[in-house]
């Protein structure tokens, strides 16, 4: 008698942990629109030749604009990434993509106490056959159109990666090198 009542308790336990894990999704907090929470971005990345190498997918959440990156064709090693003013990724050099997204003028660098860009981000690490795999957070961009950080503003911005690691300090754009992969967010 003592086992049936055991598995009845486990039943209704999971039944209760299904009906939660389903209708998690549909609640949305007072202050956060379901336009917003929406908000989601591919982003197709080019090389200097115009190869596709990689894509990135943006997506709006409640601490930021979630990064996830696949790329290949990269030196191994550290490189930088940043969100750049201008969604225009014109060959070989992708300086039509113009200086780091920063609508709130600071100085760049994530180690800079009067930093960093709204488009500075960590580096990003590229393994021994080229590739990058990975996810991470831009607290300070929204994918919001109309909001003065939104990376979809009326001329777009871009997600560059550059040929070096980034020394999240030196201004204007942390030593990183040449810009090597281009990807207009519009």
């Amino acid at each position: 008698m003592r086992n049936k009542w055991i598995y009845i308790v486990c039943g209704i336990m999971v039944i209760a942990a299904v009906v939660f894990l389903s209708n998690r999704h549909l609640s949305v907090k007072a202050n956060e629109s379901p336009s917003k929470m929406s908000q989601n971005v591919v982003v197709m990345l080019k090389n200097s030749k115009g190869q596709t190498v990689g894509q990135a997918s943006l997506a709006e959440t409640e601490k930021g604009v979630r990064i996830y990156l696949h790329a290949e064709g990269l030196k191994p090693g550290l490189h930088g990434i940043h969100f750049h003013e201008k969604g225009v990724c014109q060959l070989p050099d992708f300086k039509s993509a113009g200086g780091h997204f920063n609508p709130f003028g600071k100085e760049h660098g994530l180690e800079n106490p009067k930093g960093p860009h709204a488009g500075d981000m960590e580096n990003i690490f590229v393994d021994s056959k080229g590739k990058v795999n990975t996810s991470f957070v831009n607290p300070r961009v929204t994918l919001v159109k109309g909001e003065r950080n939104s990376l979809r503003d009326q001329n777009g911005s871009a997600l560059i990666i550059h040929e070096g690691a980034d020394d999240q300090k030196t201004n204007p754009s942390g030593d990183s090198g040449s810009r090597v992969i281009c990807g207009v967010i519009k």
